[in-house]
């Protein structure tokens, strides 16, 4: 055992790896979830769905197998035992939650969601009746608010704090905790009633057992106080007129319940939300509301199915539905055979005990927030932020399996959270970023405020993408999770990540963001050249991301290299095909004959070759206009259906053949600032992501590969690969001088043509694609070996963009061509 982990277990070994449990963590990850260990992933996002155990699969498999599993609304003997194996699991799950089967029932939905959004239908709104939540709120939990609103009904959320002036350390639990109402949301305003509400509408109060972003655990003591002092802690409040109403709690237990299940005996929480693949991985697409049955009583279901009713007639308006509450709101037939497998998954849960489970995993999320706040980088600045709740025990309880943290550079600017999970997948590590569909919490912990968010709306900013820094300012953050099956190990491989890839040391370069690098020198490979840089190889990718031809000389155009990527293949749902997503399209190769006015296409799936003629006027497939990259809008030219059927067949992937005619871009060169990049949306483009161009060259190719074989030898990065050229589709390869001397200049001249350099190229997962013996596979290889020493702003920068500056447009019309030979003329900074 290391030093470190001895020291890990000195002050966690009490509660860290089950002492007293069935199994030992060794045990369940060598037997259970061998397979994280085979692939080499440190799985940290079990606040988005935990994994499934291999021992619990081959359980529900073995079960399947040996029993018959029958539709519960048939009266068979398979359909009774299934009905019996349903009820069976009815208890399970109330006895998860400590609820008397006499006050509480169990209704089955296809997932968390659609339980909270059973809640917002049938709730019994009305003008007098008022829908609260805290801040701190799933965007499942505020959809509700749409049914609230519509109905005519107020909706506000409040923050819950500690009242600072109330009671003392004698006074009562609802004399020391207040809620601060925000802005109250109401429609119809013309309709609001004017006199005194009548006391007998029934209020909404959501919150969750514990916040996805965040991980604080609300203390259920606030059901409580809710029902029973709600007039007292809204106290003052504009909003003091609608605790006349009688109150109804809402418990969104999704992320809580896996190590902290609701205590129902102690709580008087009406409604409960659960999530089965958040519990134990398996099965998705299954959740369930726990209901309090005068709640239910309450509910105002209007649809009705197959299963909910009694009787019912076709051809006139009569509907007597069923009066258990399970058949009541449970719509159609139920997912039989996934209720059948929780039974496995609540015999892991009930073997180590949430109590076992959730102190192991305290363990390691208070290291990793003790480690992270440790962390300084050379000058002594913070490295880390992390976002935490306060610690009122009246308020909330001890904070989960979450840590939710930004990163900061050493002179206090910020690191995107798209360069955190870029990087961490490349090191094998599952992480979550962004604001986890918790728009609440997301804009309190990062101090966002309306202006901000509609800022960053209008900047293009919408959920999942990877705007993470707009105008200096965070747009989300980076959350690690913890399950009942995660280890030290896998704690210290993240701890180690973030030191080696994020935090400055001394020994690093004492230029954090410059790009040049000095060169690795371990072979003399090449021949002797002469001084200079020369123009290597040309090469064409007529259709976007499919394999393209080198020539020795090739004509110019206001687009780039004439013909450049004037083609790409579009999917009938709109999307454009790439290789990331449909890697068979590196199969496909096209050719082009300028003397014969033809592209030839070939694919291994097609017996024939595709030939498509060059003359706009060859195919009366129809004209329309199509926007690519937020920025530009194309006229493309479509071709008849044998062409997209040839297509289809070759990439494996129903799709279209579009051909670009003219594109627009709504504004010059942009450059962005915060990232010291440009962009060129100035130049007219076809269908290439950034510019007319890319230029590699070939000694930085070269040294590339001595950092990979030395990697390999020195055990780091597996196996030695070697990189041809061409794995980075370059326009343009050149040769000559030291590696990385292009990343300096400003401009080029090849010939007597000229080129504006407008910076790095970001590289993507795209270069990790390895094309063999008709098979692609994926690797981590080059990109992360390029991510350990040529990052700069969140970007992995190899090769230059190029735009070809026309002098005279009346001579390029008479032909412009590039030369393979052609010397190089850099200017550089």
């Amino acid at each position: 055992m290391d030093a470190d982990k001895a020291e890990f277990l000195k002050e966690f070994g009490s509660d860290y790896g089950y002492p007293n449990g069935p199994k030992s963590i060794d045990e369940i990850r060598a037997t259970e979830f061998n397979r994280l260990d085979q692939k080499g992933i440190v799985y940290l996002d079990h606040a988005g769905a935990t994994l499934y155990s291999e021992l619990q699969m081959e359980e529900i498999f073995k079960d399947f197998n040996s029993n018959i599993y029958a539709n519960p609304h048939s009266q068979s003997d398979s359909s009774s035992a299934t009905s019996d194996i349903i009820r069976e699991v009815r208890q399970q799950v109330l006895d998860y939650c400590n609820a008397s089967a006499k006050e509480y029932r169990c209704i089955f939905t296809s997932g968390a969601t659609a339980a909270l959004k059973l809640v917002g239908e049938a709730f019994p709104w009305s003008r007098e009746s008022c829908f609260m939540y805290t801040m701190e709120n799933h965007n499942s939990v505020l959809g509700i608010r749409e049914y609230a609103l519509s109905k005519g009904a107020a909706a506000f959320a409040v923050d819950v704090e500690d009242n600072v002036n109330g009671g003392g350390a004698s006074g009562g639990q609802e004399e020391r905790v207040k809620l601060s109402p925000h802005a109250t949301q109401r429609r119809n305003e013309a309709k609001i009633l004017e006199e005194e509400p009548s006391g007998n509408a029934y209020n909404l109060f959501a919150f969750p057992s514990e916040c996805n972003f965040s991980g604080l655990r609300f203390s259920l003591d606030l059901a409580n106080l809710i029902k029973e002092n709600s007039e007292r802690i809204l106290e003052g409040s504009p909003f003091g007129k609608y605790v006349r109403g009688h109150w109804i709690v809402l418990l969104d237990a999704a992320k809580g319940c896996t190590t902290c299940p609701p205590d129902l005996s102690k709580y008087a929480v009406d409604f409960v939300v659960i999530s089965f693949y958040k519990l134990f991985g398996y099965p998705t697409g299954l959740g369930a509301l726990v209901v309090q049955n005068d709640a239910a009583r309450l509910m105002k279901k209007t649809y009705f199915s197959g299963g909910t009713v009694a009787a019912s007639f076709a051809d006139m308006d009569f509907v007597r539905r069923r009066e258990g509450i399970e058949e009541h709101f449970e719509d159609g037939t139920i997912s039989f055979l996934s209720i059948a497998s929780i039974r496995h998954g609540f015999k892991i849960l009930n073997s180590l005990t949430p109590s076992m489970m959730s102190r192991h995993i305290a363990a390691l999320t208070m290291y990793v927030k003790k480690m992270l706040l440790g962390l300084r980088h050379e000058n002594e600045a913070n490295v880390c932020i992390i976002y935490e709740g306060h610690t009122s025990k009246l308020v909330c309880h001890e904070s989960g399996s979450i840590v939710s943290f930004n990163l900061k550079r050493p002179d206090g600017s910020w690191f995107g959270y798209s360069e955190v999970e870029k990087l961490a997948s490349l090191s094998g590590i599952q992480l979550r970023t962004g604001c986890f569909c918790n728009p609440g919490a997301c804009a309190k912990y990062l101090g966002l405020s309306h202006l901000d968010l509609l800022s960053n709306l209008e900047a293009g900013h919408v959920c999942w993408d990877d705007n993470d820094i707009i105008q200096g300012k965070l747009t989300g953050a980076v959350r690690v999770s913890f399950g009942y099956m995660s280890t030290y190990e896998d704690a210290k491989k993240f701890i180690d990540f973030i030191t080696s890839s994020f935090v400055s040391k001394p020994n690093k370069s004492e230029n954090w963001n410059m790009l040049r690098t000095k060169s690795i020198l371990l072979s003399n490979e090449g021949h002797e050249r002469k001084a200079g840089y020369y123009l290597k190889s040309i090469t064409v990718y007529p259709i976007k991301s499919c394999t393209g031809f080198s020539v020795e000389s090739w004509p110019l155009s206001s687009t780039g290299l004439q013909h450049d990527r004037e083609w790409l293949l579009k999917s009938l749902t709109g999307e454009i095909l790439t290789q990331k997503k449909v890697p068979d399209m590196c199969s496909v190769s096209a050719y082009i004959d300028l003397n014969k006015g033809i592209m030839f296409v070939e694919s291994p799936r097609c017996r024939e070759k595709m030939e498509i003629n060059l003359k706009a006027d060859s195919y009366p497939g129809g004209i329309e206009e199509i926007e690519l990259h937020a920025q530009s809008r194309y006229e493309v030219q479509y071709y008849e259906n044998d062409v997209d059927l040839w297509f289809s067949h070759a990439v494996g992937h129903p799709c279209s053949l579009l051909r670009c005619c003219s594109s627009k871009n709504y504004s010059s060169l942009k450059k962005d600032k915060s990232r010291n990049l440009c962009r060129d949306v100035e130049s007219r483009l076809n269908f290439a992501n950034e510019a007319q161009f890319l230029l590699i060259s070939e000694e930085s190719v070269s040294d590339l590969n001595n950092r990979l074989s030395l990697n390999a030898q020195k055990g780091t990065r597996g196996t030695s690969v070697k990189i041809n050229p061409m794995r980075f589709r370059p326009n343009l390869v050149v040769y000559g001088g030291e590696p990385y001397a292009e990343d300096g200049w400003l401009n080029i001249k090849i010939g007597n043509k000229n080129f504006m350099s407008l910076g790095g190229c970001n590289r993507c997962q795209m270069i990790n694609l390895v094309h063999q013996a008709g098979l692609v596979q994926r690797s981590n290889e080059p990109l992360a070996t390029l991510a350990s020493y040529r990052r700069v702003k969140g970007k992995i920068l190899f090769g230059i963009l190029l735009r070809y500056e026309i002098q005279d447009k009346k001579g390029m019309q008479t032909g412009s061509w590039l030369r393979v030979g052609e010397e190089i003329h850099p200017n550089s900074e």
